[in-house]
């Protein structure tokens, strides 16, 4: 009760002052039952698009942390990686996202492909860094220890480096998932082409003034990033099932 008391009732405040809002600001909020009527009255529209928007963060989100973490093992073991492409990867991260969606358009078609290369980029950076200092931080003595045994590299990285990343990768895990949600839907946004996802549904909604069908959407991809979250959480407790245990005996 303790732990779902509190978020309860904050939820609880926050729909109420929502519905208050709602109710004296109808051009501003809808109200939850208009919402809630909108959902009921085509439930196959939100539904399918919201397939659309899932694919592209299972697609572009599992590229991007994929490759993420294959490039900080590259630069884990050969530092020269790191050197020759951490500045190139530097410049493309501080660059707007929604710069570069429209030329990835053109690059690449108005197919899914755009959508999924923004969702991966989203995510890539922070997998590519959380990685790369869980990779490097081993315990010393006991890549020694490996080293008198005359471990090879590959048994090293096997048995001392990849266990021991795990709580740095699920760490950047829990700032990608969020973060995939938010690619998908700018890549909706500004990517010209297929007019699907919760994203583009946002977009032509608000655009005729639809208040219940843009916030449904909203509250959709909420829902995503939710139960991504949750699903981590629940894979970290099975991956790491020692770690929160080590935290509570310091």
């Amino acid at each position: 009760m303790w732990n779902w008391g509190p978020p309860a009732v904050t939820f609880i405040i926050v729909a109420v002052l929502w519905q208050l809002v709602a109710i004296n600001n109808p051009y501003v909020l809808p109200t939850l039952d208009a919402i809630g009527n909108s959902f009921a009255s085509d439930p196959k529209m939100y539904w399918s698009n919201m397939l659309v928007t899932a694919q592209e963060i299972a697609i572009g989100a599992g590229a991007g942390i994929f490759f993420g973490f294959l490039l900080a093992v590259a630069m884990a073991e050969l530092p020269i990686v790191e050197k020759a492409v951490m500045p190139l990867i530097v410049v493309v991260m501080v660059t707007p996202v929604v710069a570069i969606a429209p030329a990835l358009v053109v690059a690449f078609g108005f197919g899914m492909l755009p959508k999924y290369i923004v969702t991966a980029l989203v995510v890539f950076f922070p997998m590519l860094v959380n990685s790369l200092a869980g990779l490097r931080d081993v315990d010393q003595k006991a890549l020694d220890v490996f080293k008198t045994l005359h471990a090879s590299r590959w048994e090293i990285f096997r048995d001392l480096r990849l266990p021991g990343c795990m709580p740095f990768v699920f760490a950047g895990l829990r700032i990608a998932m969020p973060l995939a949600v938010v690619g998908a839907a700018v890549a909706e946004f500004v990517a010209a082409g297929q007019q699907a996802g919760l994203g583009s549904l946002v977009t032509i909604a608000a655009a005729q003034a639809n208040l219940p069908v843009t916030w449904a959407s909203i509250a959709l991809l909420c829902l995503l990033g939710v139960i991504l979250v949750s699903v981590l959480a629940v894979l970290r407790k099975r991956v790491l099932w020692w770690s929160d245990e080590d935290l509570i005996g310091r």
